[in-house]
């Protein structure tokens, strides 16, 4: 079964030829220049969409698809959601990127005593990088900085982390 994953949204129209405003993932700009389809969601099932063009305009890209040649065929997709398979998303990443669904559940160590600190509940970006949703061992949910000084090791394998727990990250 094809999984999915989030990379855009339709925001509105720009003019009248059916181009669309596309917001799209922070810092994902290169990624999504170079996507030559998007699925949107209908129902239950996927729609390919398959881009003519897309240019940069401020904080959103304007995209052309093929299918879509005027505002009357776009508006029906305002606010849709647009995704690619996850194999697209697995070949642009790099060697310490990872999907969030991933980073979720995965316990979180303290590198030098190897004792259990708590797991990861999510993932946020704050603007300048990504951090983590720890739940400690005493309920407190904690953010760490996703940045290789705090988090050296992250064994997807094992499904485990590895963090410099330096004093007062964790309280």
């Amino acid at each position: 079964m094809v999984k999915y994953i989030s990379v855009g949204k339709i925001l509105n129209f720009h003019g009248i030829k059916g181009e669309a405003r596309v917001g799209y993932s922070q810092n994902r700009q290169d990624f999504f220049m170079s996507l030559k389809h998007v699925f949107i969601k209908v129902g239950e099932s996927y729609k390919k969409l398959n881009i003519t063009s897309i240019r940069s305009n401020k904080s959103f890209l304007l995209v052309k698809f093929d299918e879509i040649n005027d505002i009357n065929e776009l508006l029906p997709y305002k606010g849709c959601v647009l995704f690619v398979e996850e194999e697209t998303v697995r070949e642009s990443l790099d060697d310490n990127e990872y999907l969030i669904d991933e980073m979720v559940g995965l316990e979180v160590y303290d590198i030098e005593t190897n004792k259990k600190l708590g797991f990861v509940i999510g993932v946020s970006n704050n603007g300048a990088n990504d951090l983590l949703s720890v739940k400690t061992n005493t309920k407190h949910i904690c953010l760490i900085p996703f940045v290789n000084a705090i988090v050296p090791v992250v064994d997807m394998k094992n499904k485990k982390i590895k963090i410099n727990n330096i004093e007062g990250l964790l309280e």
